[in-house]
């Protein structure tokens, strides 16, 4: 605090003291703190016979001497000094090396590469600090004292630091409408069961919250200002962070007394520090809780992604492959294969409208009924019809998801399937490809949905290619959409590749089209079914 100002209270000699910390200014950087500097401007007055200084603060106003200036300009906001340019005192009168149009712009360069080192003595400056923030707070295995003590502890020092009998420590309620003690020095331990004192009316601490220090220490100032014991003098100080208010700190004596900028500074030091403690020790709290939620959701991620297939099943002339790419560690998307009696391949692929934790939990919910009714229903429009109603009636209607669910005859390489929602299903071959999507209401928008069959006979050497609208709409730096049409196309003609290797290369084509997307912007699944040719 350096600027004390005194409010009067009473004509004579009784006053209130209230000491405002000044806003604080820009932090100007220190380029004449650069040990290059002066060596830069003599050389460059014995090269070019003209003198560059370099001068704190504003410009220097000299109209007859003056031939050339350039503020710093670091880039910060703030702007340390100038550089000026002037004729160099030349004592032989031989004449200027260079003239003033050449002087000026190699002055201009000059101060262009120094406002960049300061800019970037700056940056670092700041990027110093902000890593000394950014080391991990971790609880000492020795850190064995409780927070009670330590605040104790500071309170004690504080008071004995400027001669005061007692202290306490009072703290904001969640609501900001009282404050309760929740630390004290030299007062009755009852205290601690005495209620919260309502910040409306106390008007000191509603004081000292705006950024002052309140020094009483007269009886009619203790009593209007409400101060919370009966001793000859208080003063209260805010106890805060830079985004938060915390609360106040009072201390008290016994006899009439002032408080000088020195002790009050002392004052604020012991509120920092105890503003401090109290935020690391949130942190730490905060700190654990996270580590633990970040555990829980590396063992989810971990198993959300061994629920995926990974080996084709073993049917002789069929590879199944397929890939997720997630926006998030934990993806609303899946796809899924596995086989039925008599010969059937069931294969799916399955989107929930929610993402985040939110949608992984309904995606797995989606896939555990979709596994349990493909079991029983041999026609995939009525094993959708059977998921729908169970996704409704086990939520609060507000669950949806898309799905497809192909169930492949695969003697004949017959496909019963059915679609809800918007995914994307091709048959690519030799020669052409064809698009078997078709309009869907998606999973859970009401108990009766109707789902229609799709049926196609997939031909040797052609594949089945089912994937999300993450893919199909991803759209390259102009904003066109991939499509169905420009995913098809580089494949048409390839699939003597493997279901793995048209997977990759389906991938990759995403990957061409829409370079600045990446996985990190939605959620992206495909899936290939590939009947081998003969």
């Amino acid at each position: 605090m350096d600027f004390p100002e005194q409010a009067v209270a009473e004509p004579k000699t009784q006053h209130l003291r209230l000491y405002t910390d000044g806003s604080s200014e820009p932090v100007c950087p220190q380029v004449d703190t650069m040990a290059s500097l002066p060596e830069l401007l003599r050389a460059y007055e014995q090269t070019t016979g003209w003198s560059l200084r370099y001068r704190s603060g504003p410009a220097p106003r000299r109209p007859n001497s003056l031939t050339w200036s350039a503020p710093a300009n670091p880039g910060v906001g703030v702007t340390p000094g100038h550089f000026t340019l002037d004729r160099a005192a030349d004592p032989r009168g031989e004449r200027v090396a260079v003239d003033r149009a050449a002087a000026c712009e190699l002055a201009a360069a000059v101060t262009a590469m120094l406002d960049e080192l300061i800019e970037t003595r700056h940056a670092l400056w700041q990027r110093e600090a902000e890593l000394a923030a950014g080391v991990p707070l971790v609880r000492h295995a020795d850190e064995q004292q409780h927070l009670a003590l330590r605040l104790e502890a500071a309170l004690k020092a504080g008071a004995e630091a400027v001669g005061c009998r007692a202290a306490a420590l009072y703290l904001l309620d969640e609501g900001t409408s009282c404050l309760k003690l929740r630390s004290m020095w030299g007062l009755p331990f009852e205290r601690f069961t005495s209620p919260a004192r309502p910040l409306k009316g106390a008007v000191a601490d509603l004081e000292a919250l705006l950024g002052h220090a309140v020094v009483l220490n007269e009886p009619e100032l203790m009593h209007h200002w409400r101060a919370p014991e009966g001793f000859a003098t208080a003063v209260c100080v805010p106890v805060s962070t830079p985004t938060s208010l915390l609360g106040t700190l009072w201390l008290f004596c016994d006899e009439k007394r002032d408080f000088d900028d020195r002790q009050t500074n002392v004052l604020e030091v012991v509120a920092g520090r105890i503003a401090a403690d109290l935020e690391r020790e949130m942190l730490l709290s905060e700190g654990m809780d996270w580590a633990r939620v970040k555990r829980q959701l590396a063992a989810a991620e971990r198993f959300q992604q061994s629920q995926l297939p990974s080996i084709s099943p073993l049917l002789d002339g069929w590879q199944v492959s397929g890939f997720t790419s997630r926006a998030d560690g934990l993806g609303s998307e899946f796809y899924d294969w596995f086989c039925l009696p008599n010969g059937l391949l069931s294969v799916a692929v399955g989107a929930a409208e929610d993402k985040g934790l939110t949608g992984a939990m309904s995606a797995a919910a989606l896939k555990a009924a979709l596994r349990a009714h493909a079991q029983y229903h041999r026609e995939a429009d009525a094993a959708l019809r059977k998921l729908n109603l169970t996704l409704w009636t086990g939520s609060a209607g507000d669950q949806r998801a898309s799905l497809f669910l192909g169930l492949i005859e695969t003697a004949t390489g017959r496909v019963c399937g059915a679609m809800a929602g918007h995914p994307s299903v091709i048959v690519v071959g030799p020669h052409r490809w064809e698009s078997l999507t078709q309009p869907a209401p998606p999973l859970g928008e009401g108990p009766e949905a109707d789902f229609e069959p799709l049926a196609h006979e997939l031909n040797r050497g052609e594949a089945l290619l089912v994937f999300t609208e993450g893919i199909r709409d991803a759209r390259d730096q102009r904003g066109r959409p991939l499509g169905e049409a420009e995913l098809a196309r580089p494949l048409v003609g390839q699939t003597r590749l493997s279901a793995d290797q048209l997977a990759v290369r389906a991938r990759a084509h995403l990957d061409t089209h829409a370079p600045g997307s990446g996985p990190a912007k939605v959620d992206r699944t495909l899936l290939v079914v590939k009947r081998a040719p003969d």
